[in-house]
Parts: C-alpha cells; sequence; structure tokens
C-alpha cells in the first residue's frame, strides 16, 4: 500500500463517519499556545475544544496533521523513531452533550474496524493496552469491557499511567486514560480518552468529554507493506538511495559489523532530520539559538555532522532536500511553494557549520586527550564555550565525549552549561538594552508605523475574507511587515486590492490610535483579539484604532504590548508587496509603508 492510498482509505473512512476532514495546520503553534514550540500530536490544534467545546461547530474531525517531536532524538534510526511524522487522526469534542459526539464505544470500534476491515490485518496480530488505574484515576472499566467484546481481539493487557495515561501536567488542562492498539509489538494506534480536567493536583471529571486519537502513518506503511523498520517505505527509501550515492568510499579493511550498523544509524538520522528541516523552515522558522530556530539548528547540524561520520565531503542537504519535497509535494504543496528559501537556509547553516566543524572536534580531542593523560576534567564552561563559538549543541559535545570512551558526569556538566548559558543572556539582554536606546532614532519611528499597519491589515483582512483571519505570525523591520494569518487559499488580485484600499481608507482618515489597560476578562468582553493571550498576566493593554465614542464600532481593537502610532494618519500609504503560503493552512503577507 501507498501512503497516498493509506491517506485517502483513512479520510474516506472517518468522512463517511460524518467527520469533518481538517486539513493540516503548521509545525508552528499557534501564538496564543506556548505550552511546545512545535505541533506535536493531531490533536494540539483542538486542544482548546476539550475544555470548550461550544467554540467549534463540528463535534468530529478527522485529520492527516504534521507532527514535529524532539524528545526521542536519540532513538532515531531505529525501527520505529523519528522526529517527523504524520499523524492520523480522529476526534470528538463536548460528549455527552454536544450533538454527534461521541467516545469511547464509538472511538475504539472505530479503530477496530479500520484496522481490521479497511486494512484486513489479521485480528491475532492485534493487542490492546489500557489504563489500569492508579493515583491520576480508577481503573478504566469501561474500555476495559469494550475491548473484550472486540471479536478476535488477540490480547488486552492493563498498564499504569505511564504508559495509558495522557495528560499535559498543567493546571485547567484535560487528561484521561488511553487504549493502545498494537500489531506484531509495535504501537500503531492510541486513543486518548479526555474525561477529566487537572485542578489543584487532582483530576475531576470533566463536563464534556473528548476523544483524541493518533495512529503514525509511517508506522502503518511499514505493517500494512510487511517491512522491518519504517526507513524502509517509500516516505524515506528514496531518500536513503540518494545519500547512499554520495558516501564516500573507504577502504575496505576499516569495514567490520559495527561499522557498517553505525552507517546505517547515521544515513537513518540524516534522512530524518533532513526531512523534518525541510518541513520547520517550509513553516516559516530559521536557524537560531534560541527556541524552535535552536531545534532546528540542531537537527542540520546533526545531520551534518553524520554526515562527516559517513565520509561525506561535500555540501549534500539540498539535493537530500529536493528528494524530500519530490515526495510530498502533492500532499504539502507548501514545500514546493517555499523550496527556494528551504534551499537557502540549508546551505546556510551547512557552510556555516562545517566551517567551525573541524575546529570544534579538534578542541574535543583536546579534551579527550587531556582527560586521558592528565585526569582533569572538561567542566560546563568548556562545553559552553563550545557551543557559543562553534554552535556546538551540548548534545553533541556529551555525544562526541562519548564516543571517544570519555569518562564524565553528564549532570554535572549540564549543570555548569546551564549555569554559563543563563549568565550569558542576562549579559546580552543588558547589552540589547543599550542598543535598543541608541538606535530607537534610526528605526524605532519607522517600527512603530509598520506595526500599527499589521493592526489594519488583520482587521481589513478579516473584513475581506471572514472572520475565520487570526493572526499566526509576525516579523517587523525598519523595511517591511511580515504578517503571518489562517487562510485557506491563495488571495485573489482582487482579495488583495480591496484590503490594501481598506488599510489605505483608514490610514486617510487620520484616526486616533488609543490604548487602557483592563483585566483579560474585560478585555474578551470588548471583542479585543488577542494574538499573544495565553503570555499576558492580569492586566492587558488594549489598543483601539478609531473611535466607538459615537456609539459606532471600532476599526481594530486588539490585545498588544506596543509600540504605536498615535493616529492612522501618520502611516502614509501602504502596498502589499507579496502573498504567499507559509504553511498549510496559513498564508504571508509581505507589505511595505511609502512615505
Amino acid at each position: 500500500m501507498k501512503a497516498r492510498e493509506l491517506r485517502k482509505k483513512f479520510l474516506d473512512f472517518f468522512r463517511a463517519k460524518g467527520h469533518a476532514i481538517i486539513p493540516s495546520a503548521s509545525l508552528v503553534p499557534s501564538e496564543t499556545d506556548p505550552t511546545a514550540l512545535f505541533t506535536t500530536a493531531g490533536m494540539h490544534p483542538f486542544k482548546q475544544y476539550y475544555l470548550k467545546p461550544n467554540e467549534t461547530e463540528i463535534s468530529r474531525a478527522a485529520t492527516i496533521q504534521k507532527c514535529v517531536r524532539t524528545v526521542d532524538i536519540e532513538e532515531v534510526g531505529d525501527e520505529t523513531h523519528l522526529t517527523f511524522f504524520e499523524m492520523l487522526g480522529n476526534f470528538s469534542f463536548g460528549y455527552p452533550n454536544k450533538k454527534n459526539s461521541y467516545f469511547k464505544r464509538e472511538a475504539l470500534r472505530y479503530a477496530w474496524d479500520f484496522l481490521t476491515g479497511e486494512m484486513n490485518i489479521d485480528k491475532s496480530r492485534i493487542c490492546a493496552t489500557y489504563f489500569q488505574g492508579g493515583k491520576e484515576a480508577a481503573e478504566d472499566k469501561e474500555s476495559l469491557k469494550i475491548l473484550k467484546e472486540l471479536d478476535g481481539l488477540n490480547k488486552v493487557k492493563p498498564q499504569g499511567a505511564k504508559d495509558n495515561f495522557w495528560s499535559l501536567g498543567m493546571e485547567g488542562s484535560p487528561g484521561g486514560p488511553t487504549v493502545e492498539f498494537y500489531v506484531d509489538g509495535i504501537e500503531i494506534w492510541n486513543c486518548v480518552f479526555n474525561e477529566y480536567v487537572l485542578k489543584s493536583g487532582r483530576y475531576e471529571p470533566l463536563k464534556n468529554k473528548g476523544v483524541d486519537t493518533g495512529m503514525g502513518l509511517e508506522r502503518m506503511l511499514a505493517v500494512l507493506n510487511g517491512l522491518d523498520n519504517v526507513y524502509e517505505t517509500e516516505l524515506f527509501a528514496p531518500i536513503i538511495e540518494n545519500l547512499e550515492t554520495q558516501i564516500s568510499k573507504r577502504e575496505t579493511a576499516n569495514q567490520n559489523s559495527k561499522a557498517e550498523l553505525n552507517d546505517v544509524k547515521s544515513i537513518r538520522v540524516i534522512a530524518d532530520h533532513i526531512k523534518t528541516s525541510v518541513f520547520i523552515i517550509s513553516d516559516g522558522v530559521v536557524p537560531s539559538n534560541v527556541g524552535k530556530g535552536y531545534i532546528l539548528r540542531r537537527l542540520i547540524r546533526r545531520a551534518v555532522r553524520h554526515g562527516k561520520i559517513l565520509g561525506i565531503e561535500n555540501d549534500f542537504t539540498k539535493p537530500i532536500a529536493e528528494t524530500v519535497i519530490d515526495i510530498y509535494k502533492e500532499t504539502y504543496p507548501e514545500i514546493e511553494e517555499n523550496k527556494n528559501k528551504i534551499f537557502e537556509e540549508l546551505e546556510k547553516e551547512e557552510e556555516k557549520f562545517r566551517k567551525t566543524l573541524e575546529r570544534g572536534l579538534k578542541i574535543i580531542k583536546n579534551y579527550e586527550l587531556r582527560i586521558k593523560n592528565d585526569g582533569e576534567n572538561v567542566n560546563g564552561k568548556e562545553i559552553f564555550d563550545l557551543y557559543q563559538s562553534y554552535g556546538f549543541p551540548i548534545e553533541m559535545s556529551l555525544e562526541e565525549l562519548e564516543k571517544r570512551g570519555v569518562k564524565f558526569s553528564k549532570d554535572e556538566l549540564r549543570k555548569g552549561f546551564d549555569a554559563e548559558l543563563k549568565k550569558h543572556r542576562e549579559l546580552s539582554r543588558t547589552a540589547a538594552m543599550g542598543k535598543f536606546k541608541g538606535g530607537l532614532a534610526d528605526g524605532g519611528e519607522k517600527v512603530k508605523k509598520l506595526h500599527t499597519a499589521t493592526h489594519l491589515l488583520l482587521a481589513a483582512l478579516r473584513k475581506v475574507l471572514g472572520e475565520h483571519v487570526y493572526q499566526k505570525g509576525s516579523n517587523i523591520t525598519a523595511e517591511r511587515l511580515r504578517f503571518d494569518f489562517s487562510h485557506p487559499e491563495k488571495l485573489s488580485d482582487e482579495q488583495k486590492q480591496k484590503v490594501e484600499d481598506l488599510v489605505n481608507e483608514i490610514i486617510k482618515k487620520n484616526l486616533p490610535v488609543t490604548f487602557k489597560e483592563v483585566k483579560l476578562d474585560e478585555a474578551k468582553k470588548s471583542g479585543a483579539i488577542g494574538a499573544f493571550e495565553a503570555k499576558y498576566g492580569e492586566k492587558v493593554r488594549v489598543y483601539t484604532i478609531g473611535d466607538s465614542a459615537q456609539g459606532g464600532s471600532p476599526f481594530s481593537r486588539e490585545i498588544c504590548g506596543g509600540p504605536h502610532a498615535e493616529r492612522t494618519g501618520e502611516l502614509g500609504r501602504f502596498k502589499i508587496k507579496k502573498e504567499q503560503s507559509s504553511g498549510a493552512g496559513v498564508r504571508r503577507i509581505k507589505a511595505v509603508l511609502i512615505q
């Protein structure tokens, strides 16, 4: 079975069961969600609906969601672990109070019917696990009863909270027991039943219960095609074949079973990490030393380092990325649209890292010799210096030392590294404050005007395209603004012109830009839109463009931290320079102000 066929069968199955088919969200979560750097599961875009099901009209949905997880990065290269994967999922919100919602019985029956019916997997190959109970909640007897009714299910095994109870562990977050289906010992499908909410450290019953399921596309493909691991599927085979042609020949005398095994792992790590990087860059992230950018940088540099282990001396990330794009461009056209940016960032980061890799490895070698000859251990500051000077993430330094047989304390090195990192950030913050004061006259006023223009742009987009439009990201320099927003399709020339004209109309009216500090609840009641709501404290600033004192509605009202112009007439003429995709369901506008 091909990936395209599996995707279609899954969505067709759940469409027939009355599920709304929702496109994959971006790998970059909404800025109102501070809980994760990347979209890690199919349920991620729906999280708020489990606690507030009335915020959506739908009661059941199905998706094929792009996901990135790096918690198991050290396991990448075995039979099943990946950093990028596609999750097939079906979801229900608001049971039993919402029409057409469902819970355990339907969810488990759907999973069973899809596996044994649509996929025609022999029932004797399938086992399941369920929550045996613990301090979180009582035994999930309801799921156990339903599982026992599934005719032909091989085995049902009870397990503890570590394996079969899902929760974010955050106050006010939903959680609940899970049922996991295994085929030939490989975990295929995880069904989470959100029936509790965490309050003051205790799980209390939820009024509205929900279903959240996820099945890994790559694992399912491997099982259906009788393959030993996910790297043999069509989603990896062309990447690995491309990579193998680039491996430098080494003398046969140096080859042995251990070396060949390491080669296989390195090949798989590169294939996985470059694929993940392609998708992350396509969704708007660039390499950096913080947050999402740090994860991306770490992935690219790990791939380059494994390339060096394989003897690849030439730049190789772009050819691998081209193969990745070729595999996925029909399913995720945004990576084809953003390919030039992807190539640019990969090549730039690869070149930068190659220049420093050799120097950094020489220093690691010196540490190794020093430890072995003098017994003087490496310390956290030295590991931080490698990070600061040569871009070696701490994990890479530890891996290199470990590979060389050096004995050291990971905990002590991490503690020392973290202390140096904290010190560095404090110094950087102090320096940045000084730079800001000195550079305000050069770029500050322009930034204020462009920032104010983003408020006008969002309001205009919502008026022209509809109220489904929300901010998904923003980047402002002294020259231009870049604004990402939720919308499923390319804007027509007519729509772009309407948006541009509407913004310029408001600028000409020279409307006042005012703000007041209010409580968050009051801000919400006023209709203010908040792109960064989850990061605010008890009081927020609400900026209003247009005077509503005469009973009319303002043009724009947003929760924001500033800075802003005092009146729209200061902005000049607004001009859209470019409109393009920034990920599935997310569009990007670049615009300027002409004085």
